[in-house]
C-alpha cells in the first residue's frame, strides 16, 4: 500500500473555485466513508481549511487511486470533475509525505509560517479516527507531521516569518498602521465561535479594542467565548454574547467586524452592510463609482469600422451593398437592419463610454427607429458614421474614509463581495489576503525549515519501509519457534526417560542456536529494507524460508489492531 494525496489549495486554484469546492463537516464525514469504501483505498483522511482541501489515502493502485479520489472530491464538493481537474495536484509516496510535512510547518500556507495549521491537522486526524478511517499509515503520518511542525516552530525562527490569518487580515484592514494603534478603542463584532473566530476575538482584545460582541447560532458557545475574553488577564475589554438575529443591529454599532462561520450562504449581504453604514452615518450608502464601472462590460474590439475598435463593421456593410446592388450606400441604408444594441454600442463608443447591455436589451421598437433615423441623418450629412471624440481627462473622485471595517475569513465567504464597492466600507476577504500575501517577504529561517522537512521525510520513509518487513521477520521467528517445539517433542518421544532438568537445558540450547542463526540476517534485512527500494527484501525473505503469506498477513492485522486501539485514544 502507498500514500496518495489529491487536493487543491490557494496555490493551485483561484479563491472562487476554493469557495465552491469547500466541504461542510457532514460532507467531510461522507467523503471519508466513501473513500474507504472505494476499491483502491484502505485508509482516508481529509484536511479542509479556508485555503486548501486535500484527501489523503493509502492505496494499492496509483492510477486507479488518482481517478477515484478525484471523482470523490468532485462529487462531494459539488464542482464538476472537468472543471475541478485543472486545479488538482497529486503527490505520491515520498512526495506526498514531503508535501504534508511542508504543510504542517506552514511552508505551504497563505501566510508562511502560520501555526494554525497544526490545530487543523490535529482536528483532521481526530475526525478520521472517530470514523475509523485512519489506519497505521495515516496515524503515523499525521502524528509525525504534528511533531515535525512543532519541531520547526521550536528550533527555527519561522514564527517571525509567519503570523495567523487573523493578524495578517487585521494588518490589511489597518492599511499600514500599527494594528494596536488602529484597533485601540474600537468596537468589534465577531461572528462565529469556532477556533478561527475565537482567535480573532482574542487578537482583537489584545490589540486594545474597547468591546467585543460575539454572535453565534448557538448562543451558549458565544457566551462561553465572551466569558473567556472578559476573564482573560492583561486586557480590559468588555465582552458580551448575542444571538445571530442581533447581527444587523450590532453591525450598526461596530467599527470592525470579523466573520468566520461554517454557513453555506451569505451571513452579511451587501444590503445589510449598506444599512449598517447608513445607520452609522445617517446617509444612504453609495456604491463607489470606480468599482461599479467594472461591472459594466466594455465594448468589444473589432478590426473594421471608421476608427480603431469601432463596434460597427461598416466595411462589411459597404461590401455587402456593393456586391448586391453595385453601388455604395450611405445614410439610412448604411444602418438599416442593425439591431438597437449594436447602435447603442456605437453611440457609447463615440462618447468614449461603456454600455450596459442589459439596458440596451430593453429598448423598444420606437426607440430603435429614433436611434436609426438620428444616426442615418448624421451619416447623410457628413458622409460617414461619426468618429469617436477625444475624451477630456477627468480626475477620479477620492474614495471616502471607511467607517466600517470587515474581515471575512470564511470559505465559502460570509460577506457579500459586492460590499467591496460600498463607499465607507473596507472589506478584506480570503481573495484579497491571497493577493496581499503573494508579496509578503519570507524569513531566512524558511531554508532551515526546509532542511528539517527533508530530514524528517527521509526518516519517516525509512521507518515505514522497516515496518513493512517487520511482520515477515516476526513470521520467520514464529516459524523457527514452531520448528524448535516440534524437535523437542520428537526428542521426548525418542528419550522418554529424560528428566525435566536436562530437557529444559536442551530446549534452551536449541533456542539459542536458532536465535543466533537468525539474529544477523533479520537485523541486516531490516536495515536494507529501510533504504529506498528495500521493499523487495520482505518478498525475498518469504521466498527463501517458504513463509506462509497468510501467516505474515495475520501478524500485520494483529499489529494494526493493537496500534489502532492505542492511537485512537487521540492525537498527541
Amino acid at each position: 500500500m502507498s500514500l496518495l494525496v489529491v487536493g487543491l489549495s490557494h496555490r493551485s486554484a483561484p479563491v472562487s473555485v476554493l469557495e465552491r469546492a469547500s466541504l461542510s463537516t457532514d460532507a467531510q464525514f461522507k467523503l471519508l466513508q466513501d473513500t474507504v469504501a472505494a476499491e483502491p483505498a484502505t485508509e482516508a483522511a481529509v484536511l479542509a481549511t479556508c485555503n486548501r482541501i486535500e484527501l489523503y489515502a493509502d492505496v494499492d493502485k496509483f492510477h486507479a487511486g488518482v481517478a477515484e479520489l478525484s471523482t470523490l472530491l468532485a462529487q462531494h464538493s459539488g464542482v464538476g470533475l472537468e472543471e475541478l481537474t485543472p486545479y488538482l495536484y497529486v503527490h505520491y509516496e515520498d512526495r506526498a509525505v514531503h508535501h504534508f510535512f511542508s504543510v504542517a510547518c506552514g511552508l505551504d500556507s497563505m501566510v508562511v509560517g502560520e501555526g494554525q495549521i497544526l490545530g487543523q491537522i490535529k482536528d483532521s486526524l481526530a475526525r478520521a479516527q472517530e470514523l475509523h478511517t485512519a489506519g497505521r499509515l495515516l496515524n503515523d503520518l499525521f502524528q509525525q507531521a504534528l511533531r515535525v511542525g512543532k519541531r520547526a516552530h521550536s528550533e527555527t525562527g519561522i514564527d517571525r516569518a509567519g503570523q495567523s490569518l487573523v493578524t495578517f487580515g487585521l494588518e490589511q484592514l489597518a492599511l499600514g498602521e500599527d494594528v494596536t494603534g488602529w484597533a485601540r478603542g474600537k468596537r468589534a463584532l465577531v461572528i462565529g465561535a469556532g477556533s478561527m473566530s475565537s482567535l480573532a476575538a482574542a487578537t482583537l482584545a489584545r490589540a486594545g479594542v474597547a468591546e467585543v460582541v460575539v454572535a453565534n447560532r448557538t448562543l451558549d458557545r458565544a457566551e462561553r467565548l465572551a466569558q473567556i475574553l472578559a476573564e482573560a488577564g492583561g486586557t480590559h475589554v468588555s465582552a458580551r454574547a448575542v444571538p445571530m438575529e442581533s447581527v444587523p443591529a450590532e453591525l450598526t454599532r461596530a467599527d470592525v467586524a470579523v466573520s468566520c462561520t461554517g454557513a453555506t450562504g451569505l451571513v452579511l449581504t451587501a444590503e445589510a452592510v449598506a444599512a449598517a453604514v447608513e445607520g452609522r452615518t445617517g446617509t444612504p450608502a453609495a456604491f463607489d463609482e470606480e468599482s461599479a464601472a467594472a461591472d459594466v462590460r466594455p465594448l468589444p474590439s473589432t478590426a473594421a469600422g471608421a476608427d480603431e475598435n469601432c463596434p460597427l463593421d461598416l466595411g462589411a456593410v459597404q461590401q455587402s451593398a456593393v456586391q448586391q446592388s453595385g453601388f455604395s450606400v450611405l445614410g439610412e441604408a448604411a444602418v438599416a437592419g442593425m439591431d438597437a444594441a449594436t447602435l447603442e454600442q456605437h453611440a457609447a463608443w463615440v462618447d468614449n463610454a461603456t454600455v450596459d447591455r442589459r439596458l440596451a436589451a430593453r429598448r423598444s421598437p420606437e426607440t430603435d427607429a429614433e436611434l436609426i433615423a438620428a444616426l442615418a441623418a448624421t451619416a447623410a450629412a457628413v458622409g460617414r458614421i461619426p468618429e469617436r471624440r477625444r475624451p477630456e481627462p477627468v480626475a477620479a473622485p477620492a474614495r471616502p474614509q471607511p467607517v466600517l471595517f470587515l474581515l471575512d475569513l470564511a470559505m465559502p465567504r460570509d460577506v457579500d463581495a459586492v460590499a467591496h464597492r460600498l463607499a465607507g466600507v473596507r472589506l478584506v476577504d480570503i481573495e484579497s489576503l491571497a493577493e496581499a500575501s503573494a508579496d509578503a517577504p519570507m524569513a531566512a529561517d524558511v531554508d532551515q525549515v526546509r532542511r528539517i522537512v527533508a530530514d524528517e521525510v527521509a526518516a519517516f520513509g525509512a521507518a515505514q519501509r522497516a515496518a513493512h518487513i517487520t511482520p515477515t521477520v516476526v513470521a520467520l521467528r514464529a516459524m523457527a519457534a514452531d520448528v524448535v517445539a516440534g524437535e523437542i517433542a520428537r526428542l521426548d518421544g525418542r528419550l522418554p526417560g529424560l528428566d525435566d532438568k536436562h530437557r529444559a537445558e536442551i530446549t534452551q540450547t536449541v533456542k539459542r542456536v536458532v536465535d543466533k542463526l537468525l539474529h544477523a540476517p533479520t537485523v541486516r534485512v531490516k536495515q536494507l529494507a529501510a533504504e529506498p527500494g528495500g521493499a523487495g527484501y520482505a518478498d525475498a525473505l518469504r521466498t527463501l524460508f517458504d513463509l506462509d503469506q497468510e501467516t505474515v498477513a495475520a501478524v500485520s492485522r494483529a499489529e494494526d489492531s493493537t496500534e489502532k486501539n492505542a492511537q485512537n485514544r487521540g492525537p498527541a
